[in-house]
């Protein structure tokens, strides 16, 4: 086994493999319709030119869209008995709790003052997310029979 490795060409890219007696791509080789590159294994774009693999959607957006229709958000607000501005505003406040838990991802602290400066971040996220919830609950309609 040691002969076969130190016999291997060290080189990162090598062109895709094709059939002898075909033209075009073979059906074993996923290549790049773009430049014809070998994409790498599990791969979403062309590491030579960049372009994304043909049948995939990328976008973390585009795969949400496929999941959740406008019609199932509308359906959940009803599910949860709310009315329009109710839902609007527990769809706020949810959005805002989403905000103070991103606020500790994407800034970090590395001294005491940045550590102050986020935690500052988050209160002013959680008391905007407490006030939404509190206007959804004195929008919603109580209905009474």
């Amino acid at each position: 086994m040691a002969e076969v490795a130190q016999s291997a060409q060290h080189e990162f890219w090598r062109p895709p493999m094709v059939a002898t007696g075909t033209t075009g791509h073979s059906d074993m080789v996923e290549a790049c319709d773009r430049c014809g590159t070998e994409f790498i294994v599990d791969s979403r774009f062309c590491h030579t030119c960049g372009t994304g693999r043909a049948g995939l959607n990328v976008g973390v957006f585009s795969r949400l869209q496929e999941k959740v229709t406008v019609a199932q958000l509308i359906g959940l607000g009803e599910s949860l008995g709310l009315n329009t501005a109710a839902y609007i505003a527990f769809a706020f406040g949810v959005l805002c709790l989403m905000g103070a838990l991103g606020v500790g991802v994407i800034f970090s602290a590395r001294t005491m003052i940045d550590w102050q400066a986020v935690q500052l971040w988050r209160i002013e996220w959680l008391l905007a997310s407490v006030a939404a919830f509190v206007a959804g609950c004195l929008l919603k309609k109580t209905s009474k029979s």
